[in-house]
């Protein structure tokens, strides 16, 4: 799950307090962001806000006198207020930080036909990187997935030098093939000083990373099926690969 702090980054404008009503306005008071209303189910009236970069809804009853915060249930247990989070907040905003990725200088690995698509943020110097390229190989050479990697550099001292490295290679993304398969026993010849545009490259990559939420490399962000944005960081478990790769 992203970190919700990040993935409200496309907030709509917030209602004004004029237009609550009191118990609203009384949760309100308690550092409730309020956003928009919305018709809820039973003859209530829904608010959708955030509390602490969370997505929070309040339901007024048809008196207007009460107002309870929480989630609210149908009758098959379907979540109704995490649907509500994810077609509002969370899936408007995910879509906006994968538009940044697609934006990025990113290295292609596999077919750029591949249907499937995921995003790798990944430093030349770590451990789980290189696992992570090698799990992913029957996917990837199939021609179901295309990975696209973001350089950074986050392990190392060294790790910027050796990012740039491999991004002002001829052919980075045959470089990096070659430095993920060599299992990082290939040597990088590492510049002393990074060309200014691949600096920025690598600082926007990070950028990209710390606005995601992620702490450690790899970090693997895919869209599910309700075209949400999902993150994976660290190394996948087998049943958590399937799912990255698209095969649950």
């Amino acid at each position: 799950m992203l970190k919700r702090l990040l993935m409200l980054t496309l907030l709509p404008l917030t209602l004004h307090a004029e237009d609550l009503p009191a118990p609203v306005k009384a949760i309100e008071k308690q550092g409730i962001t309020i956003i928009k209303s919305f018709d809820a189910p039973g003859g209530m009236k829904g608010y959708l806000g955030k509390y602490q970069e969370m997505g929070v809804t309040i339901y007024v009853t048809p008196d207007g006198k009460h107002a309870i915060s929480g989630y609210m249930y149908d009758e098959a247990g379907t979540n109704l207020s995490e649907k509500l989070f994810n077609q509002e907040l969370y899936g408007p905003a995910g879509r906006e930080l994968w538009q940044r990725m697609e934006k990025a200088d990113w290295i292609l690995d596999g077919q750029k036909t591949a249907p499937r698509v995921v995003y790798v943020f990944a430093d030349p110097y770590c451990p789980y990187c290189k696992q992570f390229w090698q799990q992913a190989r029957p996917w990837v050479e199939s021609g179901k997935v295309q990975i696209r990697t973001l350089m950074v550099g986050v392990i190392k001292p060294e790790s910027p030098a050796a990012a740039a490295a491999i991004l002002s290679a001829k052919d980075p993304a045959k470089s990096w093939h070659e430095y993920e398969q060599s299992n990082g026993k290939m040597t990088l010849a590492l510049p002393k000083t990074i060309p200014p545009a691949i600096m920025r490259s690598l600082n926007l990559n990070q950028k990209i990373m710390d606005d995601l939420g992620a702490n450690a490399t790899p970090a693997i962000y895919y869209m599910n099926e309700e075209n949400v944005l999902q993150q994976a960081v660290g190394l996948p478990d087998a049943e958590k690969l399937k799912t990255i790769m698209g095969e649950k």
